[in-house]
């Protein structure tokens, strides 16, 4: 029986649990999509960190290209990644720079012929004489039909449409799906219809069990007044047979009395 409890007891303690995670991503999600929508370029930033999800596949796994070495592996096409933006101050910005390393993966802003967001990793940089770096990236999916293609950033240039962002710290596939799928149907039904779903039968059961919980303490009083009754029809049973006794006892001691007193 206390095992049956503490199972139960755990069981809730999960759902709610489960629940309120599930909550968190659904409100995270609004907040992203309205964040990316007011951007007008798909990213949201969060707290400093800016989060995107990757859209081509220039950075998915590719034999050419041996990434075991690099802390940031390859990209799959819809991952979401997270992106340490780079200082607006001048001097933090420099020191910024300063950290970056062959290998690391950029996301920038780019002119073929409209400006893009891509995100590509770091192929070579060097620092200008005249200060600022002079950085080359490309995709490490070499495979790619499109080609491959080498972006050059000179990073003192402020007035380039060619520029960099930040750099990519974490990725995360599995949330990268789940973002993308609050954006579009499904998104309509996990934000609003299934968590109003999940609110009415939570509400429904807590109705339930109250019902339950009062028909219960109902027939517990009910219950305890039948036993009540009965104990005092025990002990009343119990009265009447202890003074039956008490009178057949003193009707037998008369009766000895008075045959003993006979001629």
């Amino acid at each position: 029986m206390e095992t049956k409890k503490v199972l139960k007891k755990t069981g809730k303690i999960a759902g709610n649990v489960l629940l309120w995670v599930f909550v968190f991503l659904c409100i995270l999600g609004i907040f992203m999509t309205i964040s990316a929508k007011r951007k007008g370029d798909g990213a949201a930033t969060i707290l400093g960190m800016q989060m995107r999800v990757v859209q081509s596949p220039s950075m998915e796994k590719c034999d050419a290209t041996d990434v075991s070495g690099y802390r940031i592996k390859d990209i799959r096409t819809g991952s979401m990644i997270f992106i340490n933006v780079v200082p607006k101050n001048e001097a933090k910005a420099e020191k910024w720079y300063s950290k970056l390393e062959v290998g690391d993966v950029l996301t920038f802003r780019y002119v073929y012929t409209t400006q893009e967001t891509i995100t590509h990793r770091i192929t070579s940089i060097e620092k200008k004489p005249t200060g600022g770096y002079i950085i080359e990236l490309q995709g490490d999916n070499k495979t790619e039909s499109t080609g491959v293609l080498t972006q050059v950033i000179d990073t003192s240039d402020v007035n380039s449409y060619n520029y960099v962002i930040g750099k990519v710290t974490g990725q995360s596939y599995v949330f990268g799906r789940f973002m993308q799928a609050l954006r579009g149907p499904v998104g309509l039904i996990c934000i609003v219809i299934l968590p109003s779903v999940i609110i009415i039968i939570l509400e429904v059961v807590k109705i339930l069990n109250m019902l339950n919980a009062d028909k219960r303490k109902a027939r517990q009083k009910k219950e305890a007044e039948q036993q009540s009754e009965l104990d005092a029809l025990k002990r009343r049973l119990a009265e009447l047979e202890a003074a039956n006794n008490s009178a057949a006892a003193d009707a037998a001691q008369t009766d000895t009395v008075t045959n003993g007193e006979e001629p």
